[in-house]
């Protein structure tokens, strides 16, 4: 264009770098529990196992505001954030790339069932979880994350670094 910095300068350069670097998609999803200590899990109508609340940050979005507005957006309700459980490096799965999944806490919600008003080109059903039930339901790396960061009666505090759903050697 005729307004864009030579090539060869610094300016030029960044822009070059910006437009050619890899990206990867980043996902933030929440973990609402009920006074039993149940996790919620959407049953999805686009994917056969059942998920939590979120969804894929979209450009110029962090990924705090993406689990405010899908939840708002697919469930009709406005939850706190409570504060990040976990970044978890997700590899290739079932023809998508890999990617960062940033789950946040959206604390203890026991009437969010009756209260949402589910948007049905995204979610057929809400469902309160135990682990087993999740483990029936949820995909494997979902199954395995939860476990990083809830026992089954509470969220865990603090937040984890996580590989597939494991603990990164590294985190």
């Amino acid at each position: 264009m005729d307004n864009d910095p030579p090539r060869l300068s610094r300016e030029g350069r960044l822009g070059v770098l910006d437009s050619s670097m890899p990206t990867k998609r980043v996902i933030a999803q929440g973990v609402v529990t009920d006074r039993q200590g149940r996790v919620l899990l959407c049953e999805l109508t686009y994917k056969t196992e059942w998920d939590l609340p979120g969804g894929i940050v979209d450009p110029g979005e962090g990924p705090q505001a993406t689990v405010v507005r899908e939840v708002r957006e697919e469930m009709g309700v406005d939850l706190p954030v409570r504060g990040l459980l976990s970044v978890n490096w997700m590899p290739p799965y079932r023809g998508w790339s890999d990617a960062l999944l940033c789950v946040f806490d959206l604390g203890e919600q026991p009437d969010l069932v009756e209260r949402a008003t589910l948007q049905p080109t995204e979610i057929a059903a809400l469902h309160w979880c135990t682990p087993d039930e999740v483990a029936q339901h949820a995909a494997p790396y979902v199954a395995r994350h939860l476990a990083q960061v809830w026992d089954g009666q509470a969220v865990r505090r603090g937040t984890v670094v996580l590989s597939d759903g494991d603990p990164d050697p590294l985190g």
